[in-house]
């Protein structure tokens, strides 16, 4: 028998008295075993089928929109008042905590509008003929 070796590489007497293992091949699995009539059936979970869910989210998004108020846009503002009228504002919320009730500053202010919205021409002409008019813009440094 004639043996061929490369010259790069010589084989030794150890290196080819060991097993050879083949890196490409996978091994062939062994046959599932037939399942035996007595094994009890693992019964299967049944749900009930679901409702329809698109007629109800129609008429559930038509009645939130009529119990939720809708949401009002506010905007930020600054404006220049006397130290005096700033003053009132504390007073009036130290009057509002006497009687029990937490209020913001622009609370108050919209309490006073809603005050003016309600009176009469008259009243209030007289309202404002008692507001003096004031320099617009930032107040100067003291």
């Amino acid at each position: 028998m004639v043996t061929t070796q490369t010259a790069a590489r010589p084989v030794s007497k150890k290196a080819s008295a060991a097993p050879v293992k083949k890196t490409g091949a996978v091994p062939a699995k062994k046959p599932a075993a037939p399942v035996k009539a007595t094994q009890p059936v693992k019964p299967v979970k049944t749900t009930a089928p679901a409702p329809n869910k698109t007629a109800g989210k129609v008429s559930d998004k038509a009645s939130k929109k009529k119990d939720k108020p809708e949401k009002v846009k506010v905007v930020r503002d600054s404006f220049t008042i006397p130290k005096t009228e700033y003053a009132q504002i504390a007073a009036m919320k130290k009057r509002a905590m006497d009687l029990g009730l937490e209020v913001k500053k622009s609370e108050l202010i919209r309490a006073g509008l809603a005050l003016l919205g309600g009176t009469a021409d008259a009243a209030f002409r007289k309202a404002l003929g008692n507001v003096p008019t004031l320099k617009t813009g930032r107040p100067g440094k003291d």
